[in-house]
């Protein structure tokens, strides 16, 4: 799938900068105020992360999307820091993710093959080499908790069964959803992928693009 084909016209109401707008998915509000929407018999999350404010283009809510596109599928559109889960009838959850920064950030199409609450964290040999002062001292891995990079939930990335060290999971710094600083998974705000994590089933597919 191209990721042109994510997009639908949504005219003078679509939420994106002007100077983006050939470029960027076109995705209309539904419920633009609305704080406490739920959807499919769950809560949408609220604008707060602990004692941090969302800014308003990373709220959970739900927009609209391209209309054949089926129901249970994630996509990701790094370009503009957005996370989709899509409902079906060309609607979908849209959700504010940090991405990896420049070099390191994951295109493709994978299958959600493990699914860990809490996770540990272990860092890839790649990530040592590259910043051994920050994570050599995690070589044996980290237990999962509060304090640990990949926060609440992780959902982990699985091609032809095989683990690609790509993930979408929680984090300790709200502060990085929208930027493109994480080593190439997809951070999410914690409230954000404990929603996500109850609405995905493993084998979900999920498209990055």
């Amino acid at each position: 799938m191209k990721r042109r084909d994510f997009m639908t016209a949504a005219g003078a109401s679509m939420l994106c900068a002007p100077a983006l707008a050939q470029n960027a998915p076109l995705s209309l509000t539904i419920s633009p105020t609305e704080q406490t929407a739920i959807v499919n018999g769950i809560p949408l999350p609220g604008r707060m992360e602990g004692n941090f404010e969302i800014p308003e283009e990373y709220w959970a809510r739900v927009v609209k999307v391209r209309a054949a596109l089926p129901a249970g599928e994630i996509h990701i559109l790094p370009q503009n820091k957005h996370l989709y889960l899509t409902l079906g009838n060309g609607e979908a959850i849209r959700y504010g993710c940090a991405i990896g920064q420049e070099g390191l950030a994951y295109f493709g199409t994978a299958v959600i093959g493990r699914k860990v609450e809490w996770p540990s964290w272990t860092p890839t040999p790649e990530m040592i080499k590259r910043n051994p002062a920050a994570y050599e001292k995690y070589a044996d891995g980290m237990p999962g908790g509060p304090t640990n990079p990949l926060g609440a939930r992780a959902l982990y990335f699985y091609e032809n069964g095989r683990d690609t060290a790509i993930r979408i999971h929680g984090t300790v710094s709200p502060a990085s959803i929208g930027s493109a600083s994480s080593n190439g998974c997809f951070r999410m705000y914690n409230s954000h992928v404990i929603d996500l994590y109850k609405r995905v089933p493993l084998g979900t597919v999920a498209h990055a693009y």
